[in-house]
């Protein structure tokens, strides 16, 4: 039997993060991106991104966790969530700063062989537990509009469409966007 979990990512981790957010964007987003772009993506120069975010990230609310799993004979880091203070790129066009109290997700990522096995959930939740820690009363996150596993996955977690969106410019195709948003009161029994 599999056992997931969800820890803080490592230096060492940032090749395998990489490698998820490659196979990630080529798999899922075939649809959505040009093909000559995600073929060009480059791997090391992502490794290199990771590398610096697990390592020197701009402040310590800023965090990037791994999904395991956990089998008899192997462990496999199987997804990875990055967040933090909300910043420029959590904006809308023209939209003022959403201020300290608001964190946001700038990535949550899970490779497609190992989805709907509760790795995403894992993440999200650890995720919001820190930010919880950290003071954070609400979070935002982007989703692309043809992103529909993004979308419900979200969505079924108690998050919701705060009316912001925009549209990426991706080699001369525009790709939309759409922010949810959700409360981080601890939930009251």
């Amino acid at each position: 039997m599999a056992l997931g979990y969800v820890r803080p990512a490592r230096p060492e981790d940032a090749g395998e993060i990489a490698r998820i957010q490659l196979l990630t964007w080529r798999t899922a987003y075939r649809r959505m991106f040009p093909a000559h772009v995600l073929a060009n993506l480059d791997e090391a120069y992502l490794a290199r991104g990771w590398t610096e975010a697990i390592t020197a990230p701009p402040s310590p609310r800023h965090r990037v966790l791994i999904a395991v799993e956990q089998g008899e004979s192997a462990t496999t880091t199987v997804g990875f969530a990055a967040g933090g203070p909300a910043d420029e790129q959590a904006l809308a066009p023209e939209e003022p700063a959403l201020g300290d109290e608001v964190a946001a997700v700038t990535d949550l990522l899970v490779e497609p062989r190992w989805s709907r096995r509760g790795h995403g959930s894992r993440l999200l939740a650890a995720t919001v537990d820190l930010w919880r820690e950290d003071g954070f009363q609400r979070a935002v996150a982007w989703a692309y509009d043809a992103d529909e596993a993004m979308k419900k996955f979200l969505t079924s977690t108690g998050w919701e469409p705060d009316g912001a969106g925009r549209a990426l410019d991706v080699d001369d195709m525009l790709v939309p966007q759409f922010r949810l948003h959700v409360d981080l009161s601890p939930p009251t029994d």
